[in-house]
């Protein structure tokens, strides 16, 4: 009989799935590492798991544990999963820019949510960062993850991730083309690939009111570049350890209309029903179409799923009210 001894065991081993209407002037093979099929359908759910197993080990994470993350939704799905499977309470802490479903998600996996404003400086007691040490600090036997600067974030993409996408395009993967957020994915995937093959490129999307661009480009970390934006779960307003710059080639912005925008049209004219991250990593795919050649093939990875984003980007009163949609 072939069965999963729990539902940890079905991470990983996603689905690439080629693009076809949306790339259709792009001169290349695009394909779509797709992970929503993890079982918290999220691309989070490998290093999340990865982070508790590490924690484990070397007994940062004690039995009967309290785990604590900052999240955008995602790491704490992840993390939640993995928490009632090994018998640990989960305290995730979140901005008030997150769509409602994700936070609803949270409770409905038995975590216990902390909702903070996401407008304040990264090391105001309100945000969600420092609201996240304090609850680690204050709760007895608790481990904060912290995936911003966790090593065990890149490791595990550079573990499964990596080679998935290697073994999946036989070694012909020319571009990877992702969005950065904590920087685990990028890092994890572009070291393993370019180890494989150095002339791999891989290509970044941020965001508008994100540092990532202007400090690859400059080295200057510009606060003035920072300003609140509406797409989730890529850009930031730090710079996690994860984010290697040196394995990036590159990075490209793309805007909060754009990426809400290509949100519904992979669903409306793939079938491809996903979250916002998506939007702005296939309009980023566009936007570097001078890069490509005809025997390219680019990978560009699906962080997560559309069910989080039914009451915004799939919701076109919210998208008039935005300004998005006529």
């Amino acid at each position: 009989m072939e069965y999963a001894k729990n539902i940890l065991e079905t991470i990983g081993n996603t689905p690439l799935v080629k693009i076809n209407k949306l790339t259709a002037d792009l001169p290349c093979l695009v394909l779509a590492k797709y992970e929503t099929f993890n079982p918290g359908n999220s691309v989070k759910d490998r290093m999340a798991l990865k982070m508790i197993e590490d924690a484990e080990a070397d007994g940062r994470l004690k039995p009967g544990g309290t785990i604590v993350e900052g999240t955008s939704g995602n790491t704490g799905m992840g993390l939640a999963l993995a928490a009632i499977v090994k018998g640990y309470k989960m305290i995730c802490v979140t901005s008030d820019k997150q769509s409602k479903e994700k936070v609803d998600i949270l409770k409905a996996v038995g975590s216990e949510v902390y909702v903070c404003p996401t407008d304040v400086a990264p090391e105001d007691p309100r945000s969600y960062y420092s609201t996240a040490k304090r609850l680690a600090e204050e709760t007895p036997n608790a481990w904060y993850v912290n995936q911003y600067d966790n090593p065990s974030n890149a490791v595990a993409h550079y573990e499964s991730t990596g080679p998935e996408i290697w073994k999946q395009t036989d070694g012909k993967v020319t571009h990877f083309v992702v969005g950065v957020g904590t920087g685990g994915t990028i890092s994890g995937v572009g070291k393993y690939l370019k180890e494989q093959n150095p002339n791999v490129k891989v290509w970044g999307i941020d965001t508008y009111g994100s540092v990532f661009k202007k400090y690859h480009e400059t080295g200057i970390f510009d606060e003035k570049e920072i300003y609140p934006y509406v797409t989730e779960g890529i850009g930031e307003d730090i710079l996690p350890k994860n984010v290697d710059f040196s394995i990036i080639d590159g990075f490209t912005k793309v805007t909060d209309k754009d990426a809400a925008v290509y949100t519904q049209r992979l669903s409306k004219e793939e079938g491809m029903f996903l979250g916002n991250s998506a939007g702005a990593a296939i309009k980023g795919v566009l936007q570097l179409k001078e890069h490509f050649t005809k025997n390219d093939v680019v990978v560009v990875l699906f962080h997560d799923h559309g069910s989080r984003y039914v009451g915004k980007m799939y919701n076109d009163d919210w998208m008039r009210k935005m300004g998005y949609i006529e």
